[in-house]
């Protein structure tokens, strides 16, 4: 979990209960859930096991294309993801890479801050949403 630029939350919330929690943080906040990739079920296509793990792709272009206007690879980055996943003790985790990160990897000037702070905030928010579980 020491991954540079990856910010990883363990689940009070058991996988499938944190993907569905994501999405709807997703969508509460105006965004598109664009994807899935499951690659537990390509794991077991091939023969091979593999613990959840699955990836959820989602954003909306405009949080997004003002960071492509100021540096335009990291759209290779984006729509932002984050990742489901079961660690060999059976914990769930979210996992995310943190905007700042991808800014600096991509060399956004401070003309895309603005939007890295907020891509940063709704990040932090919906991960939050997805891993805490209501009392």
């Amino acid at each position: 979990m020491g991954a540079d630029g990856l910010t990883s939350l363990r689940s009070s919330c058991g996988p499938q209960e944190t993907i569905t929690r994501l999405e709807a943080a997703v969508r509460d906040r105006g965004m598109t859930v664009f994807a899935h990739i499951d690659h537990t079920a390509g794991a077991a296509e091939v023969g091979m096991a593999l613990r959840r793990t699955e990836v959820v792709l989602f954003g909306n272009a405009k949080g997004g294309t003002p960071l492509m206007q100021a540096a335009q690879t990291i759209g290779i980055d984006l729509p932002l993801k984050a990742l489901v996943w079961q660690d060999d003790a059976g914990a769930t985790w979210l996992s995310y890479n943190d905007p700042v990160w991808l800014a600096e990897r991509h060399g956004v000037g401070p003309q895309g801050q603005a939007a890295v702070d907020r891509m940063t905030a709704v990040l932090h928010e919906v991960a939050a949403a997805a891993t805490t579980a209501a009392p």
